[in-house]
């Protein structure tokens, strides 16, 4: 695959959709809406307040997976890259679940009384998806993202408190439970429920849409779970060595 980035400050925005539709829901995930003409992607960013070489790291790196600048995607700030994810679990939440849900509802409202009971199981297998997708976007908006933003901070300041200097020594980031490839492997799961062991349907067309929508899930998972695995996890190491240093000074 060909190592030069595909898209650069003076792409147009319009250029980066058509080249690789996929990049759609990410560009929304900048806060960017459409309607901005033949503007090159610097234009649009600069117009919209958005860092756009961190935009076209996320860009480049999403559109070829063999692509991926760990050390330029660490040089920016946490706080960018932590709205980033923020967003991301957001669009999770507000777009991909109920967009899957609702292709189950569906489904079910299609079903023969025969195969009724099997939407039923795939019903209920993805509430539980659901309910621990949640249960780890939480842990990561009130526990993870509060303590990397801490460490920032203290690092700017050049300044420790007892309390943060205790989390470093005792819950650093190493212990972050990170289940991502527990949820990838659930998703798996359900797409082979679908694909080899679902009885034929009735609402044929809604079960392709379901499964076109779980691949582009769990996609997704897997670029979300890059940034935070690759990036902002050693990048967070860095910042704890920096205040232990500082607290022993």
């Amino acid at each position: 695959m060909n190592k030069i980035l595909l898209f650069n400050e003076k792409t147009k925005m319009a250029d980066v959709i058509h080249k690789d539709y996929r990049l759609i829901p990410v560009i929304s995930r900048f806060g960017i809406n459409f309607g901005f003409g033949n503007k090159t992607v610097l234009e649009v960013c600069e117009e919209n307040k958005i860092n756009a070489w961190f935009f076209l790291e996320i860009a480049n790196s999403y559109h070829n997976p063999q692509y991926f600048p760990k050390k330029q995607l660490q040089s920016f700030a946490s706080d960018l890259i932590i709205q980033y994810l923020s967003n991301t679990h957001s669009y999770y939440l507000k777009v991909k679940v109920p967009e899957i849900e609702g292709y189950i509802s569906g489904m079910k409202k299609l079903a023969s009384v025969k195969n009724l009971k099997n939407i039923e199981l795939l019903e209920v297998f993805f509430k539980e998806y659901e309910v621990e997708l949640e249960k780890h976007l939480d842990y990561e908006e009130s526990r993870v993202f509060p303590y990397i933003l801490a460490l920032e901070k203290a690092v700017n300041e050049k300044e420790c408190s007892a309390e943060l200097l205790g989390k470093i020594e005792n819950e650093p980031i190493e212990k972050y439970e990170r289940n991502h490839d527990n949820l990838e492997e659930k998703l798996g799961d359900l797409k082979n429920l679908l694909i080899k062991f679902l009885p034929p349907v009735l609402g044929k067309e809604i079960c392709q849409k379901l499964l076109i929508e779980l691949f582009r899930l769990e996609e997704d998972l897997e670029n979300h779970s890059r940034i935070e695995e690759n990036v902002l996890v050693p990048r967070v190491k860095i910042l704890e060595q920096k205040l232990l240093q500082i607290s022993e000074a």
